[in-house]
């Protein structure tokens, strides 16, 4: 692992340090950053002794030697050198050795951590650079076993005459292979053609390149047999980046397989001589046919491919095998490490399968690069060191949104466990629920030329385009394509959880519509949809191409296997099928057609299943570490800088001005001459004073920037007073004081970690606090959430009015004797403002507290027993809210009489004014009397009262104070 130190951990735990000092502390002037950076510096320090070791360029014990190794001539003769680096340990035995491929368009400088990383732990390694690439010579052949496996067997005979190296037997050195994507199809194939290969550890490769560059999900039907849909997308990059001749010539290594010198490694004709690049002859002619045609594989061409694939020779291969596949990759999917587990197994050879995050179009995470790397040591141990136990054939694989990155701050993943890889020896059997889809046969339309088409992914940016496709719905709907070039079929919402771990399954049935079409290509793809159907995920934006030849009039029946995934599909959420005539990173037909689409069979698609455990050893396990240390050095150089302060100074919330007073004791909250005042003068509140009794509901009011939200977090101890005091339960409050845990607030909009669900996000909300689980009260709670089977889906998907009752159940946690709420009504509609009027009432009077901050007045009126009305951070008014409006009131009084009425009330003491209004009722200003006295003079004068309504309510009062202010 290289740690770039500063920049990759020291700046974010800058921010992360500074913004949890206590506020007189934080990074504001040069000094304060340069303490917050000197904290981060130790904080990388304390992990890296934890066991984290930064990788350099060298390292004590390991000895590195620039080679050239001559490689296999090209078919016209000319020779090949090939770039190479030894990294010796320093060792008095031989050491067992691993050589490192790597991917395409590389050279060997990508391998260089992973070498000194292995000879730091006892074996020789070995990278090269392919022919075709870096500063090697020769032209790429495409893992040819002619050329490139042959190579590769060369770089075993070099092993075999070190005495540096461990031997089985004369010219066999134990020897192990790994390497990523074309890397890994080495590996492979090495280890089928040259038995002297001890183990292997393949990472993110093909087991067909044929089938993975032409795509064909149809597993069995009419015309499924032959080439899939061409990948176009995929292809060019791999022949874009092949024909880079910018590094073909250059300064290289001597002949000599073991000395330095200088040399000319051996290229190609570059510009219009050779348009190829540095491909072989065979292999452009081959992809230029093919490109330039309609995407059905140029003669030859599948043949070249297959020569290149595992998929033929996995039955020779008995190295025990290591299988690294990326679950975010449109380029070679989870189908193609599954295809190379089951067919190397088949043969008795021990195999283990291991799925993560990333792939070609996501990179995975710091943690899975870690585990990853730590899983091949321990297999390499056993198997080449012959230490340690017999590793494990545990499947495992990764799910997001199972734990948070400190250095982004978003939701990072943790790794999953089964006891074997399902349908392999020691596996459990493969499991499956099905779901029943329904939706009509529909006709779907291609357009002439494939435009406009469907964009679900594109080369390395499948993760990219998923996010930004989940995170923005509109995007995402686009990026579908038009509707009608869509069959969509639709599940009925889950009555659990589904986790979708491999390649679902569904049937179709598939008619031309268009006279005279023999042929389809088509596009199917598995969404999750909210409830609401307002959100649909396409898990990593993958799809499954399909073509067919051959068709008739009578259409056909054919099986599709989705693409292979991990995904969590939540109760209350939708299974949507969508199968589409359009994908921008496929090869489409020109001529314009329609096909009929229709579900078969039972009109299901079957989900594969696998039970497993969470493993805690993994990522979490590192960033909990991070944030353990983090956490101590915050608090020690709090402590510090306390100690430091001049004796006998007055420290908040120590001394005697911070002992509980008893006679504040049963007090919620009192306020006395509270004063915040910010560094550039302003002041957001001053001399505010006012309490709150067990029991009441308070209603905090005042216009924006009057100061409700800064008394809110001053009341919950997030940032100090500038003057005056507040204390809670009689206790003073300072940030992290005791009493706090009677309190339970939610300032300032709701913030959850969005890959979670609702319950896993209350669950881990309780758990930070540290008190016993049965504490919690999770069903009250959960009733004022009123979510339902939401509470399963991720709250990425929630609506803000859902976050925003998901916040307010989070503060009500353990049942908090104070409840503070900063405008819990926003986003709600109507009976959701009733329903949270209610639960609040109900709250108080179990004698408990509750403080809301809300522009809403009717809602406060409606709610509230007292408020508070601010404005330009000072106290205006304050008391309970009927005494508020009674004290300037104004009533609508429908008599028969309104004349007399007017008389009768104009002579009553307390009476201001008593006019008839417009509309034939009476207006009456009351001061110093109640309403019910008016109406018993008018009914005992013998009028008849038929109606009596508040005419002032607290919006005109609050308004006029604003005004008055």
């Amino acid at each position: 692992m290289r740690i770039a130190f500063p920049e990759r951990l020291t700046r974010p735990l800058t921010r992360w340090l500074g913004a949890r000092l206590p506020e007189r502390f934080r990074a504001r002037s040069r000094a304060g950053r340069r303490f917050a950076a000197l904290l981060a510096a130790l904080a990388v320090v304390a992990v890296g002794l934890g066991g984290y070791s930064a990788l350099g360029r060298s390292a004590p014990g390991v000895r590195q030697q620039v080679l050239s190794v001559t490689g296999v001539p090209e078919p016209d003769g000319t020779p090949v050198q090939l770039d190479a680096t030894l990294y010796l340990p320093r060792s008095s035995t031989p050491l067992p050795a691993v050589v490192l491929a790597h991917g395409f368009g590389g050279s060997k400088d990508d391998e260089a951590a992973d070498a000194l990383y292995l000879a730091q732990h006892g074996y020789v390694a070995l990278t090269y650079s392919a022919r075709g690439f870096g500063r090697s010579g020769g032209l790429i052949h495409l893992d040819s076993p002619q050329y490139e496996v042959k190579d590769a067997e060369r770089m075993i005979d070099l092993l075999a005459t070190l005495p540096e190296v461990l031997k089985d037997g004369p010219g066999d050195p134990r020897v192990a292979f790994t390497g990523p994507s074309y890397g890994g199809a080495l590996s492979l194939l090495v280890a089928a053609y040259d038995h002297r290969v001890d183990a292997i550890a393949p990472e993110i490769t093909w087991n067909s390149l044929g089938g993975s560059l032409f795509g064909q999900a149809a597993t069995s039907g009419q015309g499924t047999s032959g080439p899939g849909v061409f990948k176009k997308a995929w292809a060019g990059d791999f022949f874009g980046s092949g024909s880079d001749e910018s590094d073909t010539t250059g300064a290289a290594p001597a002949a000599s397989g073991t000395g330095t010198g200088t040399g000319t490694g051996t290229g190609s004709a570059s510009g219009a001589d050779n348009p190829c690049g540095r491909f072989a002859p065979d292999v452009c002619a081959a992809y230029r046919a093919t490109a330039a045609g309609d995407g059905t594989p140029a003669p030859g061409l599948m043949d070249l491919l297959a020569a290149s694939s595992p998929a033929g020779v996995l039955n020779r291969i008995d190295a025990p095998t290591l299988i690294v596949q990326g679950e975010d990759d449109s380029l070679f999917g989870l189908d193609q490490g599954d295809a190379n587990a089951r067919g190397i197994a088949a043969h008795g050879t021990p195999v283990k399968v291991a799925w993560y995050s990333g792939g070609h179009d996501a990179p995975g995470t710091t943690a899975e690069t870690d585990q990853l790397r730590s899983l091949t040591l321990a297999w390499f141990d056993h198997y080449l060191k012959h230490q340690g136990p017999v590793p494990s054939t545990g499947f495992s694989f990764t799910k997001t949104g199972t734990s948070l990155s400190l250095e982004s701050g978003t939701v990072s993943s943790s790794t999953l466990t089964a006891p074997g890889y399902p349908g392999l020896p020691g596996g459990a059997p493969a499991r499956s629920t099905r779901v029943r889809l329904d939706g009509p046969e529909q006709t779907v339309l291609a357009p002439a030329g494939g435009y406009p088409a469907a964009t679900t992914s594109l080369p390395g940016l499948g993760g990219t385009l998923s996010q930004l496709a989940t995170t923005t719905p509109a995007l995402g709907a686009a990026l579908a394509g038009p509707a009608d070039q869509q069959a969509v079929f639709t599940s009925a919402p889950l009555t659990a959880t589904v986790r979708d771990v491999g390649a679902a399954r569904v049937a179709l049935r598939v008619t031309p519509a268009t006279p005279g079409t023999t042929d389809a290509t088509l596009f199917a793809k598995l969404y999750d949809v909210s409830p609401d159907g307002s959100q649909s995920v396409l898990p990593n934006q993958l799809v499954a191409p399909v073509r067919l030849t051959g068709l008739t009039p009578a259409g056909t029946v054919i099986s599709v296997a989705l693409p292979g995934v991990v995904h969590d599909f939540p109760a209350g959420d939708r299974l949507r099928l969508v199968v589409s005539t359009t994908d921008a990173a496929y090869q489409l037909p020109q001529d314009p057609r329609a096909y009929r689409v229709a579900l078969a069979g039972d009109s299901t698609v079957t989900v594969p299943l696998v039970a497993a455990n969470t493993d805690d050893s993994g990522s979490t396990g590192v960033l909990w570490a991070i944030v353990a240390v983090a956490g101590a050095i915050v608090l020690a150089a709090a402590a510090l800088l306390l100690r430091r302060r001049r004796p006998g100074a007055s420290v908040p919330g120590t001394g005697p001005g911070a002992a509980l007073d008893p006679a504040l004791a049963a007090l919620p909250v009192s306020i006395a001459g509270l004063g915040k005042a910010y560094a550039d003068g302003f002041r957001a509140v001053s001399d505010l004073s006012f309490t709150v009794e067990a029991g009441q509901v308070l209603g905090l009011l005042g216009p924006n920037g009057a100061g409700k939200t800064t008394t809110l977090r001053m009341l919950t101890g997030l940032i100090q007073p500038s003057s005056g005091e507040i204390r809670v339960f009689g206790h003073r409050i300072v940030p992290g004081a005791p009493v706090l845990s009677r309190v339970g607030a939610f300032i300032e909009g709701p913030g959850f970690l969005p890959h979670l669900s609702g319950l896993d996000n209350l669950t881990l909300a309780w758990a930070a606090t540290g008190r016993p689980e049965q504490d919690a009260d999770f069903s009250a709670a959960l009733e004022i959430a009123g979510l339902g089977k939401d509470l399963q889906r991720k709250v990425r998907t929630y609506s803000q009015g859902m976050r925003q009752r998901l916040a307010v159940a989070q503060a009500m946690l353990g049942l908090p004797d104070l409840l503070i709420l900063d405008e819990p009504t926003n986003g709600l509609d109507p009976p959701q403002i009733r329903e949270m009027r209610e639960s609040l009432r109900r709250y108080a009077a179990t004698g408990r507290t509750v403080v809301v901050s809300s522009h809403l007045l009717a809602e406060v009126e409606q709610t509230c027993t007292h408020c508070v009305v601010m404005a330009r951070g000072r106290l205006l008014a304050a008391g309970p809210v009927a005494e508020l409006i009674g004290a300037a009131a104004s009533v609508h009084i429908d008599v028969d009489q309104p004349e007399r009425a007017v008389a009768l009330l104009t002579k009553l003491p307390g009476v201001r004014e008593a006019r008839a209004g417009s509309d034939g009722s009476l207006v009456v200003d009351l001061d110093r009397v109640r309403p019910a006295e008016a109406v018993r003079v008018l009914v005992d004068a013998g009028l008849s009262v038929d109606r009596i309504a508040p005419r002032r309510r607290l919006e005109d009062v609050f308004l006029d104070l604003v005004h008055e202010s």
